[in-house]
């Protein structure tokens, strides 16, 4: 008897730990990251890049780097801050995400480096698309903006705006953009510029609007969380990466 409860009990901890994400350390230049990489890392597989919010990796960032893995893909979670700047709180974390905001060829760069890990995880080269949080988001639209090698990009409650005097460039990847209705930050002047830029960028892409949802809708820790909506959302995050990477 005890003899199969010690098995049982090996059982439940590998399995446990088959379900855990493991730590990947990489830099740019003197500055150390440190990002996450599902545990089916090693196959020949589709990858998706995550970006996290602006207080950096947190739960719904790993949640979704596992519930992808489920869908069939590598997933790798991205450090843009890197060690030792990880915002303590709102105040911070708006300073930091805002300096990357401004300073976007740096965040750019970030999210190359990140893409980078992701292929030597062994997701195909080919087929790799980035989902962003909030600050995320934000990333996404640059990855797409900078023309780094990916399908598309998810921006889920992001920042959309750019810098006025940022010309409009070709925009190669699929964009999705997943927004709550009733989020302060995005301004009818900021979608109504985002939708010029991605027309004039010859883009193929779509919005969806959810309704009765403010800023960070999809995440359960936020006073923001709309369960339906969040669940509607997360099924057209994997309709579309089924769609470009399947």
């Amino acid at each position: 008897m005890k003899k199969l409860m010690l098995i049982a009990a090996m059982l439940v901890s590998g399995l446990a730990n088959a379900q855990q994400l493991k730590a990947v350390s990489y830099a740019d230049g003197d500055q150390k990251l440190n990002g996450l990489v599902t545990p089916n890392a090693g196959k020949k597989l589709p990858g998706v890049l995550v970006l996290p919010a602006w207080k950096g990796i947190d739960e719904e960032a790993k949640t979704a780097a596992l519930d992808l893995q489920k869908q069939g893909y590598i997933a790798f979670v991205a450090d843009i801050y890197g060690e030792g700047n990880i915002p303590a709180d709102n105040a911070a974390a708006a300073k930091l995400s805002g300096k990357y905001k401004q300073d976007y060829q740096a965040y750019q760069k970030r999210i190359s480096l990140a893409l980078e890990q992701l292929k030597k995880a062994g997701a195909l080269p080919d087929k790799i698309a980035v989902i962003g949080y909030c600050f995320g988001g934000a990333g996404a639209l640059e990855t797409a903006r900078t023309g780094l090698p990916v399908v598309g990009v998810i921006s889920i409650h992001g920042s959309l705006g750019k810098a006025a005097d940022r010309p409009n460039g070709p925009l190669k990847a699929k964009i999705l953009v997943e927004n709550p209705a009733d989020d302060a930050s995005v301004t009818p002047e900021i979608m109504t510029k985002l939708i010029a830029e991605m027309n004039e960028g010859n883009a193929d892409w779509q919005i969806i609007t959810y309704a009765h949802s403010k800023h960070t809708f999809t995440d359960p820790k936020s006073a923001d969380y709309n369960e339906i909506m969040a669940k509607r959302a997360w099924k057209h995050t994997a309709a579309f990466l089924a769609e470009l990477l399947k």
